[in-house]
């Protein structure tokens, strides 16, 4: 999900994942534990776009979801998040177009959803998936749900903001957000920061 970031007047690439306190977005298992629990953690009940996917949030998480849903025209992601998620069934919960980065596209008999709203690039690398979002958007903002991409966009130049659901949560081994970066060390701005229940929400810009 999106978060509030400032001088947000056009398209900006933006990665975003649910992380533990050390720096884990799944344990040495690929298991996520615990880093989703704050979309099912309070009383207030949201539809999503996805009719097998509802949200139960704290107040607010849940007007902080909402308002970040509405910042969202394209979301990209790598084929291991996609083949995990079984691509959604064709329908992300936030609702927008997706974009697969992948060397091989799924056959109908792998992925038998409508594929309407989901584009696989499979030639051109991270900048080719960037400008085939852009071209979804609509204006609106893209959001990269997969730390192997988000770092490949880092290195290219493309990303324009760190965005981290904070979990209090320590998982001691696993994927980390970040790792291998080519660009290292990247400088960001001061967050902006959200609270939230059994999360924080966390906001960063890169400086170029």
């Amino acid at each position: 999900m999106l978060h509030p970031l400032k001088g947000s007047v056009m398209t900006r690439v933006v990665s975003n994942l649910s992380m533990s306190l050390d720096g884990f977005i799944e344990d040495s298992a690929g298991n996520v534990g615990p880093l989703f629990d704050w979309y099912t953690a309070g009383p207030v009940e949201t539809a999503t776009a996805n009719e097998t996917i509802d949200h139960r949030q704290s107040e607010e998480d849940a007007d902080f979801t909402q308002e970040m849903a509405g910042q969202l025209g394209a979301l990209i992601t790598g084929r291991k998040l996609f083949d995990v998620a079984g691509g959604w069934q064709g329908a992300h919960p936030t609702g927008v177009p997706v974009v697969v980065l992948t060397h091989t596209v799924p056959s109908v008999d792998e992925w038998p959803f409508d594929r309407s709203r989901t584009t696989f690039v499979t030639e051109g690398g991270i900048e080719a998936a960037v400008a085939t979002a852009r071209e979804l958007a609509d204006g609106k903002d893209i959001v990269i749900a997969s730390p192997t991409v988000a770092q490949q966009a880092l290195d290219a130049g493309l990303l324009d903001a760190i965005t981290v659901d904070l979990v209090p949560v320590l998982l001691g081994s696993g994927t980390p957000y970040w790792a291998n970066l080519q660009s290292a060390p990247v400088l960001l701005e001061n967050p902006t920061v959200r609270h939230g229940n059994r999360v924080t929400h966390l906001s960063y810009n890169v400086i170029r």
